[in-house]
């Protein structure tokens, strides 16, 4: 497969052509990059879901997670030292019904109310993947099969955006993959497959590319180097706009042992497992085919509607 390098993703422009699709998807909520949804786009998202749900493979369980988790646990994932300017983090009023009555009567008197927050035990959950590796370490050594997650979560990184592909708030959706180097290598490279003929069905152009995460600082420098290097990550980038640089809607990653020493989860032969995932941004997705096919679904073509029962 020959994919070339993305160093990094393009920005979109200062006059953005899917501002025109955004009364047809979105209304505004007073934030960059959180809005209410329309009747149509939700329609759209959960066609989609349907739509990669009939892909799952056998012996996959599924979970769904709620947009928080909690910090210890992000913490020991190594999140702050990887995006710690994309966390955010749970706060609320503590106390006693004094303390807390004159803290919010603050706002009342002009004041900050904000000040006297107190961080609590939760963050908001930035990837739909990360509660399920303590919940496999749990069950002990990860059997010869390995194991196969369906996972889903509305997470939030904090980007704030005017672009309506890069949301605060959005949802994934992903399959993981847990078991041997080898067993991880071919589940990346048949999902590869499988999803560029899932954007082939729907009628969406698409790249596939090497890519890095946004790590933050210098030293994220370092680490993206090292996992455009080894080729850790794969994109399917959609262009948005035109001959613009596509935007990553799907990615097929190899974490190689990270979760597994992070977590203890062994193998049986007590060497850490390997694990891997394919994730979907499902609005992402969603705002891709309004880009591709129009605002109007009815106008959508007849083989993307049907592949999407809309």
């Amino acid at each position: 497969m020959n994919m070339p390098v993305m160093n990094a993703p393009a920005s979109p422009p200062a006059t953005d052509p899917l501002d025109a699709l955004f009364d047809v998807m979105f209304k505004p909520m007073n934030a960059q990059g959180v809005y209410a949804r329309t009747g149509a786009y939700e329609a759209v998202v959960e066609a989609l879901s349907a739509f990669i749900s009939a892909r799952r493979e056998d012996g996959t369980e599924v979970f769904r997670f709620p947009p928080v988790m909690s910090r210890a646990h992000l913490e020991r994932h190594g999140y702050l030292k990887s995006f710690p300017n994309l966390l955010g983090c749970v706060s609320c009023l503590d106390g006693t019904e004094t303390e807390i009555r004159s803290s919010a009567d603050k706002h009342l008197a002009g004041g900050d109310w904000t000040a006297d927050l107190q961080t609590a035990d939760l963050v908001l959950t930035p990837a739909a993947c990360y509660p399920v590796y303590p919940i496999a370490a749990a069950r002990g050594a990860v059997p010869a099969t390995g194991y196969r997650f369906d996972v889903a979560c509305d997470c939030f990184r904090r980007e704030p955006s005017r672009h309506l592909d890069r949301l605060q708030s959005f949802r994934m959706r992903e399959y993981v993959r847990i078991g041997t180097p080898e067993q991880i290598v071919a589940f990346r490279e048949s999902w590869i497959e499988t999803a560029t003929a899932m954007a082939d069905t729907l009628g969406l152009p698409y790249t596939v590319e090497t890519a890095s995460d946004p790590f933050f600082g210098r030293l994220g420098q370092i680490m993206a180097f090292s996992q455009l290097e080894q080729a850790l990550k794969f994109e399917l980038l959609i262009p948005l706009r035109g001959a613009a640089a596509g935007t990553a809607c799907m990615s097929f990653n190899y974490h190689r042992e990270h979760f597994g020493t992070t977590w203890g989860l062994n193998l049986e032969d007590g060497e850490p497992a390997h694990t891997g995932c394919v994730a979907f941004g499902m609005d992402r997705l969603a705002v891709a085919l309004f880009a591709t096919h129009g605002g109007s679904i009815d106008a959508w073509p007849a083989s993307v509607r049907s592949a999407l029962k809309l």
